[in-house]
């Protein structure tokens, strides 16, 4: 597509705008199409953005995107259509906003309910400074939900700044937007909505505006330049309502189902969520203590399942990771037996609740972590590879890392008996096998041989890695044992004492710092034995191909074959 400068958008006649948001969008699908992304939500926001480049101007005014998925649109009127072909690729174009990636991109993002804090402090900052540009955070009605939205309402009176908020309202977080804040939202669009309702955003020190169709430059326009004449002396929040998919009929009847998009070329696989809601509704038929929660995602993890049989112990409470964490500490200190399903980046969220709620207490509650490790495209604020650090400490919490989803599913089947906090963490994408009992806190040895070298493998994309390495060794003439390293809390000392092996690796699909290796270390302090540790670097991980990031940073087959063949040869 071609770059569209301000000054065409600037002099373009409402009817061109129109060809323009076409353009957009057709530009939008096809490259969503073959290279993955999020489609419906970049879709249902075009008219929006460029209303918004029309009656601003980027970058010396300021946008932060909440969450940042949405942001297609404002890339490609902000000189980046020419490279809008790598989009997630590795190298290209981030599908979120990036401030190392254009001037035009004044705040990271990633995760929701960030936006209006940023953009209180972006706001500060020129006060303070005496510089003089226009503030906006365009957040969406499933943000709304998130706590940390409200915290920095509260606190719009107290910088005494003011900003645009322009909230997209299309119903839809990735899930259908549920609770108290979409019902008041839902009654503001219909015009049922009582006067107090207003008032509230006002008691915020907000001029409500609204609402307008975000989808229509003849509302759009006038609204935003009348928003823009207000911010100079208050806050503003400005209603809108989109349609997400908006312009491709399949996107706006299944928005759920092309929220996100994966590559044409992707070759379809076993996902562990799947199995995550066969068996919670497996267990659910047998236990009535077993209850599922999720914040916003039910569908992304498996769950539209349990949800459909058991309505009545299924609770998605929108973007509030604490919130969730709690609620199932509650559950549980009451009799019931709750799983918590999360993507490993958004748990972080909510690490004081499980430190204080969950654990400090000794409550029965299974956290099901899911796109644990790298996760690929998405990029830095997505990649799941913090998780075995930041729980590795907690006490009472038990730890699982699957080989595969066989044994996924076995851990699931003896949790409802495990009376104390509990995380299983797996990524998306998983081989089946039959389900064997496991004993918890124990590791498997899956090859053992008469050599001086043992390597611990955590999860199944390690043990991968560690099969095809054994498998190169064996062709050289050489050999070592391999164990599954299933739990790192606790580890199972009983093996680990009686392995008399001098060298030893380990491999995690997580940050060195803090994890499996740590641990490891920790246990042989002083044994005499030479560790060698494979993990990821103490860096961020940027978006690309999940095998050649991990293989880049610091999971590379190459590497742990030469350390292991160092080993042998030193005997």
């Amino acid at each position: 597509m071609r770059n569209i400068t301000r000054r065409e958008i600037a002099e373009a006649s409402t009817s061109q705008l129109k060809q323009i948001c076409e353009e957009i969008r057709d530009e939008i699908f096809s490259t969503v199409s073959t290279c993955g992304g999020h489609l419906s939500s970049n879709l249902g926001i075009v008219e929006l953005t460029v209303a918004l480049h029309r009656v601003f101007d980027f970058p010396h005014d300021k946008i932060v995107f909440d969450v940042g998925h949405q942001c297609y649109p404002h890339k490609l009127l902000s000189g980046r259509a020419e490279l809008f072909s790598t989009l997630r690729k590795a190298g290209g174009l981030s599908g979120f906003p990036k401030r190392a990636e254009s001037e035009y991109d004044c705040y990271d993002t990633g995760h929701a309910g960030t936006a209006l804090s940023a953009a209180l402090g972006i706001a500060k900052a020129r006060d303070l400074k005496e510089e003089d540009f226009n503030v906006i955070a365009l957040i969406g009605d499933g943000s709304f939900n998130n706590g940390l939205i409200f915290e920095a309402l509260n606190s719009i009176r107290i910088l005494g700044v003011n900003v645009l908020i322009i909230l997209n309202d299309n119903g839809m977080s990735i899930s259908p937007t549920v609770g108290g804040t979409h019902e008041v939202l839902s009654e503001m669009k219909t015009g049922s909505a009582p006067i107090e309702d207003v008032r509230l955003f006002e008691r915020f020190g907000l001029c409500y505006m609204g609402v307008y169709n975000g989808n229509d430059l003849n509302e759009l326009l006038p609204a935003l330049n009348e928003a823009k004449t207000r911010l100079k002396k208050e806050s503003v929040l400005l209603h809108v309502t989109t349609k997400k998919g908006q312009g491709y009929p399949f996107c706006e009847h299944e928005p759920l189902e092309t929220h996100g998009v994966s590559p044409k070329s992707k070759k379809p696989c076993k996902e562990y969520s799947s199995a995550l809601g066969e068996e919670l509704t497996a267990l659910a038929t047998k236990d009535k203590r077993v209850v599922a929660v999720t914040a916003a995602m039910t569908d992304s993890l498996g769950l539209r399942g349990f949800f459909d049989t058991y309505p009545e112990r299924a609770f998605d409470v929108g973007i509030c990771e604490e919130h969730a964490s709690v609620l199932c500490a509650a559950l549980a200190s009451h009799g019931m037996k709750p799983y918590y399903a999360i993507y490993s980046t958004f748990l972080q969220r909510a690490f004081d609740e499980i430190i204080h709620d969950v654990c400090g207490q000794n409550l029965p509650v299974t956290f099901c972590i899911d796109r644990a490790g790298i996760t690929g495209a998405d990029g830095e604020t997505h990649q799941g590879v913090f998780d075995l650090s930041y729980l590795s400490f907690i006490p009472n919490l038990t730890i699982a890392i699957p080989k595969d989803i066989g044994e996924f599913r076995a851990i699931l089947q003896q949790s409802v008996s495990f009376n104390h906090p509990l995380a299983i963490r797996y990524p998306r994408e998983g081989v089946e096998s039959i389900p064997k009992n496991v004993e918890f806190g124990k590791f498997e040895v899956l090859h053992s041989t008469m050599s001086n070298i043992i390597l611990f493998a955590a999860g199944e994309r390690c043990l991968t890695i560690a099969e095809n390495v054994r498998s190169r060794a064996q062709k050289e003439g050489f050999d070592f044992s391999i164990v599954n390293t299933r739990f790192l809390r606790p580890l199972d000392d009983k093996l680990l004492s009686e392995r008399k092996e001098k060298y030893v690796v380990t491999l995690e699909d997580n940050v060195l710092i803090g994890g499996l290796g740590d641990a490891i270390n920790r246990f042989y302090l002083n044994s005499g034995k030479v560790i060698r540790n494979f993990g990821y670097r103490d860096e961020f991980i940027p978006h690309g191909e999940v095998s050649s990031l991990s293989a880049e940073y610091g999971l590379n087959e190459d590497e742990i074959f030469a350390c292991i063949k160092e080993f042998y040869a030193r005997g």
